[in-house]
C-alpha cells in the first residue's frame, strides 16, 4: 500500500505564493470539512459569519498518472479523508480511494511522534506500506520499527516542493526490492 497525504505533497502549500512549482495550476476549492473549520474560527473569535473564502490548492495532475503507474494499492491518509476522493481525486484522474479515517480528538503521542502514525500503524495491521507525508521524523520511523511488523518506508517529502520525480523513483525501487 501507498499511504498519500495531500496537503505537502500533491499540494505544496509552503511555497511561496508568487513562485508556484511548476507544473502544478491552482485550484480553488470550498470543501465541506474546510467550510466548518473556517465557521469555527470566525466564531471563535467573535468574527461575523460570512460568505466562506475557499481554500487555494496546487495540485499538478500529472501525479494522478505518476501515483496510479506505481506498483502500490493508494490509500489517502489525509486530513482531508473522503473529500480527497470527491475534490482531489477528479483533478489528478485518480478513482475514489479507501482511506485511513482520523479519531477526533487527535491524540498526541509522546516522544514527538506525529499524531498520524500510531494510527497508521493500527490501520495497515502488520501489511506493508510506504507512507509519504510532510511531517514524517525519525521519531515515527522508529515508532513504526517498534510497533510494526511489516515492512515500512516512511518518506518525507518537503512541503515547499511537493512529490517530484525523485519521489516517485524512490517508491518505486522500495516497492521492488519487496519482490
Amino acid at each position: 500500500m501507498l499511504l498519500v497525504d495531500v496537503d505537502g505533497l500533491l499540494n505544496p502549500y509552503a511555497a511561496k505564493p508568487h513562485r508556484r512549482p511548476a507544473g502544478y495550476g491552482t485550484h480553488r476549492l470550498l470543501t465541506p470539512r474546510w467550510e466548518a473549520a473556517e465557521r469555527r474560527r470566525l466564531t471563535t473569535w467573535g468574527l461575523p459569519l460570512r460568505q466562506m473564502k475557499p481554500l487555494r490548492v496546487w495540485l499538478d495532475k500529472d501525479h494522478g498518472r505518476a501515483l496510479a503507474a506505481l506498483p502500490f494499492d493508494l490509500v489517502w491518509a489525509t486530513t482531508w479523508e473522503e473529500e480527497a476522493n470527491a475534490f482531489v481525486a477528479p483533478i489528478l484522474g485518480l478513482p475514489d480511494l479507501p482511506f485511513v479515517p482520523w479519531p477526533s480528538p487527535r491524540p498526541q503521542p509522546p516522544g514527538g511522534v506525529f499524531w498520524k502514525t500510531p494510527e497508521i500503524v493500527a490501520w495497515a495491521a502488520g501489511r506493508a506500506f510506504a507512507w509519504v507525508d510532510d511531517d514524517i521524523t525519525d521519531a515515527d520511523r522508529a515508532f513504526v520499527d517498534t510497533h510494526h511488523d511489516g515492512p515500512a518506508l516512511l518518506h518525507r517529502i518537503d512541503p515547499r516542493a511537493g512529490l517530484a520525480d525523485h519521489d516517485f523513483t524512490l517508491l518505486a525501487d522500495w516497492a521492488a526490492s519487496l519482490n
